[in-house]
């Protein structure tokens, strides 16, 4: 098959490398350069700290691929609640995530202390420890995976804008190009360049921020606070620190991080560890979102693929979505196609769904 894949994110690529290595054709079609959007933005989480059996699985897959890619760093994750209702909420989902097989655990503050002594545990009711979490470095995540496509034999053209004639058409300034198959992967762009052929997608843009604090000198886990709503992974010898988004129109908004999103991240920083960290750098990107929370990974007209709303979890999933998509396009097995197509159908919408980017405007970017 002659497939473009349009976007040159972790998604698109890793769906480009899976289409090569089962012997299609395959173009690359970027706008700007590769990992530009999402992907090159990320925090970088990497873990399988579910208690949904299906996002265990996409997880367990993805985290497996990344392995074998040699791009997953060991880093225990740590999610803690507040109060008795979040905790409560901590309990089942490590209760879930333990039938699910996962290396999951409930620690109490006296023993989280003891693991991370850097954690100020005041005010803490449980903790939950991933042990089998990691974190990855976006920047090599999108050139390893760029490589090893080109070198199964796909081609990558950055700097390349494209449209939609027809589901299978691709327009660039240069050339018109028609395929059997195209897969758009393109983030919040993918709703206007499949709106051109007549497909209307449930998705929403929200706008996300982090920031890398100055180096810290202690131990410390990748962190997520559930009551607080807002997380840190180690980073080098600092933390990216997250916490806070709003929808936005997605030709309109501002990469720059908010003065005050700055602010109130550290503060956090200090309250959850007294290390007190100044801010090095920040930034704000773009997420998409459902009303269901998952993603639109399917096809959506004859030829035409879309791959979309992650809801900041695309650099997680992408190895194994991408596996997924390609078996897709060519009519092949897969091993989560026993979970997946009822969840992530993006034709499960009409596309005229009213609803919010975001169930609590403080959502974190945890991709």
């Amino acid at each position: 098959m002659n497939v473009a894949v349009v976007g040159g994110g972790a998604v698109g690529l890793s769906t480009a490398l899976a289409l090569a290595r089962h012997g299609a054709s395959v173009t690359v079609f970027e706008r700007d350069e590769l990992g530009s959007g999402a992907s090159g933005l990320a925090a970088g989480l990497c873990y399988d700290a579910f208690a949904d059996d299906v996002d265990a699985a996409v997880a367990a897959d993805a985290l497996a691929r990344y392995r074998d890619l040699n791009l997953f760093e060991p880093h225990p994750y740590v999610w803690v609640a507040r109060n008795e209702s979040d905790a409560t909420a901590v309990r089942e989902q490590i209760a879930g995530m333990q039938r699910n097989g996962i290396a999951a655990t409930a620690l109490t503050p006296t023993e989280l202390g003891d693991r991370y002594p850097a954690l100020d545990i005041s005010g803490i009711e449980i903790a939950g420890l991933a042990r089998d979490a990691g974190v990855l470095d976006p920047d090599a995540v999108v050139a390893t995976l760029a490589e090893q496509a080109q070198s199964d034999g796909a081609t990558i053209e950055t700097h390349t804008p494209v449209s939609l004639s027809s589901p299978r058409t691709v327009e660039t300034p240069a050339e018109t190009r028609t395929l059997d198959a195209v897969v758009v992967a393109a983030g919040p762009q993918t709703k206007p360049l499949v709106a051109d052929v007549g497909v209307s997608l449930a998705l929403k843009a929200y706008r996300a921020q982090a920031l890398v604090t100055d180096p810290v000198d202690a131990t410390l886990p990748s962190f997520y606070d559930a009551t607080r709503e807002f997380y840190w992974r180690p980073k080098d010898d600092a933390l990216l620190v997250g916490n806070g988004a709003h929808e936005v129109d997605p030709t309109d908004w501002n990469p720059d991080a908010d003065a005050e999103f700055i602010d109130r991240s550290l503060d956090r920083v200090e309250q959850a560890t007294a290390l007190g960290p100044a801010c090095d750098r920040a930034w704000a990107g773009l997420c998409t979102a459902t009303p269901d929370g998952a993603p639109l990974a399917g096809q959506v007209a004859d030829g035409l693929w879309v791959a979309t709303g992650w809801q900041g979890h695309g650099l997680m999933r992408a190895p194994a979505m991408g596996e997924y998509l390609a078996a897709d396009v060519l009519g092949r097995p897969n091993p989560l196609s026993e979970y997946l197509p009822d969840r992530v159908d993006p034709t499960r919408f009409d596309g005229s769904e009213e609803f919010a980017a975001l169930d609590d405007p403080t959502r974190g970017w945890d991709e």
